[in-house]
């Protein structure tokens, strides 16, 4: 499918205005060229574009909200300049399987000067020597090279770094919601164990209660046959007593 189709598709009934999110993963572009995106997705924050084809950036819109630039598994091999005229609030920059080979290829990312993260793995500019050490003096607001920091700490995880943003500019994030919802899970799982538990301790007191009963009424019928025989008892002796009168 084209990237301008695409594109088209993912708005959804929606105006590029109103997009935050885009993801065109694995469409293709005519000539290698951004195609489909234009200077009205100003609100777009979060871009995807894996395996599409890019040799080149220089169509790409202004997008001055956008944050993170998924552009994995294309065959751009540098002209980077255009990120930092075009998307000046990049913290994400992902070109793993490209064709970065040198270091001055990675130059013009500079100018990004929020640029926390970058990936470049499987590109051939990862098997010069001292690689990281050399990103890192060139970009010195990178953080976290290939998913590591200069002292071998695996960086966050991107999503969850995303929901801590959410929670400190809104005051309740998506994870917030989620937690409550499987503890709502976990209390309605909690509240039918006991109920069931509180069930089945009713029906064996009840039970236990019919035992009781039955107990006590057979020791009733025992104790009026007792007092009977007993009755029966007396009265022969009676009898014998007149006998012997006689």
């Amino acid at each position: 499918m084209e990237m301008k189709k695409r594109i088209s598709l993912e708005l959804r009934n929606r105006t590029p205005a109103e997009v935050e999110e885009l993801v065109v993963d694995n469409c293709r572009t005519s000539d290698g060229e951004v195609e489909g995106l234009t200077d009205d997705f100003k609100e777009l924050e979060f871009l995807s574009m894996v395996n599409v084809g890019l040799t080149s950036l220089a169509k790409l819109p202004s997008l001055p909200k956008l944050r993170k630039l998924e552009l994995s598994d294309n065959n751009i091999s540098g002209h980077l300049e255009t990120l930092s005229e075009k998307c000046p609030n990049l913290t994400y920059l992902n070109l793993s399987g490209n064709k970065i080979k040198e270091l001055n290829n990675v130059e013009a990312l500079q100018n990004l000067k929020n640029l926390k993260s970058l990936d470049l793995f499987n590109c051939e500019i990862t098997t010069l020597e001292e690689y990281r050490e050399s990103i890192f003096e060139l970009l010195p607001q990178v953080t976290y090279l290939d998913g590591f920091d200069q002292e071998d700490n695996e960086a966050p995880d991107s999503e969850a770094d995303d929901d801590d943003d959410d929670e400190g500019e809104d005051g309740a994030g998506p994870t917030g919601d989620y937690e409550d919802e499987d503890e709502d899970e976990e209390g309605s799982e909690g509240g039918e164990v006991g109920l069931s538990y509180l069930m089945k301790e009713k029906i064996q007191d009840e039970e236990d209660d019919d035992d009781y009963a039955e107990e006590e009424e057979e020791e009733e019928k025992a104790g009026v046959k007792g007092e009977k025989r007993k009755r029966d008892a007396e009265d022969e002796g009676e009898d014998d007593d007149d006998d012997d009168d006689d």
